[in-house]
């Protein structure tokens, strides 16, 4: 048994040796791969750089050429403009507005500039001028959307809503979520914008609007009647306590008492009764007072918070841009061409 012993141990490191050498062979495999991925990364860049080098002078006249290319065409181009008109929709009309505007677009792209010149009253040429419509939310404070946001809550499952973040209510909120809108137009023309206004007007009405803002305007008149109505009971009530005071005021008088605390009169429950029929007369005036503001406040399909310009600003982003676009897609171009004529030498050059 002792003779065993040895082997078992010899056997055992042996096993070990070759464990750890495996062990430090893939090791070495790794940071070679690393090793060689950033090799390939310095290569391309070194290639890339040396390429860019050797003809930067023909890069540099090619991007040249293009940009004054660019240049001249930006300025013959027929300069767009644009401007924004802020509304707050009533009534539900704003459905009715996105539908319209979409309707717009595609009069537009269809070259329907008879119809649209009878929405706006315009002339068919000044029609022409309009480039596009486009609506958007309008601006929101992050108060406004977190009362949104629990508006929502409230409004669904309580096992759904634990599951719905602020963050994701915002993100998949529609066009439809927010009070105001931001209706924004592009023209070739930029003094077009405010007879535009009119014509945008008719987009807020339609039937559905038109039946829930009489229905508002006649549940209106029915509470108010109400509460007319109230107020002729308590004015009645009122008159009915007065005589009872001065019923009282002749067969008894008022009891006075003099105390530690100074003087004391005794207080009667009709007093008291008086009292809170004054408080309901004045919350029953105070409703009445608030359902005539709100009719004033909402007696149309919309309201416009901020008009259009009388002249629209210039709208171009870089990418619209051809003295930037130009230079980029000649370097892109050469870019091409180079790397195209790299592979054919060396598909000629290749030996199988």
């Amino acid at each position: 048994m002792s003779d065993k012993l040895p082997d078992q141990n010899n056997s055992e490191e042996v096993d070990l040796g070759q464990l750890f050498t495996l062990i430090g062979n893939a090791f070495n495999r790794l940071f070679s791969f690393i090793a060689s991925i950033f090799k390939a990364i310095f290569s391309v860049l070194i290639l890339t750089l040396k390429a860019v080098i050797v003809n930067f002078k023909i890069i540099v006249i090619t991007m040249i050429i293009a940009g004054v290319l660019g240049y001249a065409l930006d300025k013959y181009k027929p300069n767009l403009y644009s401007s924004i008109m802020l509304v707050k929709p009533y009534f539900d009309s704003k459905y009715q507005l996105v539908n319209t505007i979409d309707y717009y677009n595609a009069l537009l792209e269809s070259e329907e500039y008879n119809t649209l010149s009878k929405v706006f009253s315009l002339e068919e040429e000044e029609v022409k001028e309009i480039a596009n419509f486009e609506i958007n939310p309008g601006p929101e404070t992050e108060n406004e959307k977190i009362v949104q946001y629990n508006n929502f809550l409230k409004s669904v499952d309580s096992v759904y809503a634990s599951e719905i973040t602020f963050d994701d209510f915002v993100e998949n909120r529609s066009i439809y979520s927010g009070e105001l809108f931001e209706i924004k137009v592009y023209s070739f023309k930029k003094d077009i914008f405010q007879k535009l206004e009119d014509g945008l007007g008719g987009s807020f009405t339609n039937v559905y609007s038109e039946k829930k803002m009489k229905k508002r305007d006649s549940l209106i008149s029915i509470q108010k009647e109400n509460i007319l109505q109230q107020l002729r009971e308590v004015a009645s009530l009122q008159d009915v306590y007065i005589n009872v005071l001065e019923e009282e005021s002749k067969s008894s008088p008022t009891e006075i008492s003099i105390g530690g605390e100074g003087l004391a009169f005794s207080k009667d429950k009709t007093q008291t009764k008086e009292f809170e029929l004054l408080n309901t007369e004045i919350k029953l005036r105070n409703e009445l007072k608030a359902l005539d503001e709100k009719k004033v406040e909402e007696d149309v399909f919309f309201d416009v918070i901020a008009s259009f310009q009388q002249v629209g600003s210039r709208d171009i982003k870089w990418y619209q841009m051809y003295m930037l676009i130009f230079p980029m897609l000649a370097f892109v171009l050469l870019c091409f061409v180079y790397l195209t004529n790299r592979l054919v030498r060396f598909v000629k050059q290749y030996e199988a």
